[in-house]
């Protein structure tokens, strides 16, 4: 058993979501959103340092050694994986580690919209999930690969970093690579995936220029592709893509985008009552209007566009938070904390008779 073990099986009893190690801390979790100390003595640097060696594989702690950072996956049998992070800061070596649950939720666990769902019944085109790093990407694309799982005879490649949660063939083959693991980069794999006759790829994490432009050359070749951004909303989504790329270059991404791109879900996660927490989704349908505004540059425009398309399924974050405030399950509070418009969120809670007196605006 690891000198970790015991942190883990404490994470998973309290259900938190994270741990975090520090040198010259106790251990902490986070639990429903809050972080809270464990009943642990205060960790050394020469402790830390050897919990996370015994838990690494060689190219881990190489990695970790000339770089100051390695990400590695853990598995604890009969508990739960765990994605992991280690670094060094000016106190000495940390780790933080995510909780993977062995069995994940379903599309039904999280009742995901029909709109989403007909994303996965699509034959091509990009759709992307974003949000902040710890919003839940994760768990939304795997529920939809789970939901594809089940309803598709197809070939699935899905490239992570690291593998989180793992995937059975069900009715689907699904191959599952790791970045530094069974590839080099998400780019080198993507471009591998092309030679691989996938029908879906998912792409772990769009984050430089060149993975980016092969999910978009790999979705108008005809493959779905998912992929993620930490992007907050649907419009500021497209806005990232496009200002990768250099200026001379941004006509021709706006044109590929605007034919290429179906769908975007853009959620942040929200403190629940009494306890847990609940996804607020921003769900963005590119329409042949949509895709006209992608293309002209007008994405300041496509938040009106989105308002006007609610019966095809799509829907603003304030919306769905107040969707949620309205259903009792998240407070006003919590639903101005997490919005991006908040003047815009204030007034629709005051609109529904949500907001109490004492509810207003933080003063910069």
């Amino acid at each position: 058993m690891a000198e970790l073990d015991k942190f883990f099986q404490a994470l998973n009893k309290h259900e938190g979501s994270d741990l975090h190690i520090c040198t010259g801390s106790p251990p902490m979790i986070r639990v429903h959103g809050t972080i809270t100390a464990l009943n642990a003595p205060e960790l050394t640097a020469d402790q830390i340092h050897g919990m996370l060696h015994e838990i690494m594989t060689a190219n881990d702690r190489e990695a970790f050694e000339s770089t100051g950072d390695a990400d590695f996956a853990y598995d604890l049998a009969g508990t739960a994986r765990f994605r992991c992070n280690a670094f060094r800061d000016r106190r000495g070596p940390g780790g933080v580690f995510r909780i993977i649950p062995n069995d994940f939720l379903t599309a039904e666990d999280l009742n995901l919209p029909k709109a989403i769902l007909d994303f996965c019944e699509m034959s091509k085109g990009l759709v992307l999930v974003t949000g902040p790093t710890g919003s839940g990407k994760s768990t939304t694309l795997t529920a939809m690969i789970d939901y594809i799982n089940k309803r598709r005879k197809e070939h699935v490649i899905t490239i992570e970093d690291p593998i989180e949660f793992v995937h059975e063939n069900k009715k689907c083959l699904i191959n599952q690579r790791e970045v530094h693991n069974h590839t080099q980069s998400f780019s080198r794999a993507l471009r591998a995936a092309l030679r691989e006759d996938p029908d879906i790829v998912l792409v772990g994490e769009m984050r430089d220029l060149e993975t980016t432009h092969i999910a978009i050359e790999t979705a108008e070749t005809g493959h779905l592709v998912f992929g993620t951004l930490h992007t907050t909303t649907a419009a500021s989504t497209i806005d990232r893509i496009i200002d990768q790329f250099p200026a001379d270059r941004q006509e021709q991404i706006r044109t590929m985008l605007s034919t290429s791109l179906k769908g975007v879900v853009a959620q942040t996660l929200c403190k629940k009552i009494p306890k847990g927490r609940i996804a607020a989704l921003e769900i963005l349908v590119v329409t042949s209007a949509v895709a006209n505004l992608i293309r002209e540059g007008k994405t300041f425009q496509i938040p009106s566009a989105m308002q006007t398309g609610r019966k095809l399924g799509m829907q603003l974050l304030n919306d769905a938070l107040l969707a949620h405030v309205d259903a009792g399950i998240v407070a006003p509070e919590e639903a101005l904390l997490r919005s991006v418009a908040k003047p815009d969120m204030l007034d629709k809670l005051k609109a529904s008779g949500k907001a109490g007196d004492d509810l207003k605006l933080e003063e910069n």
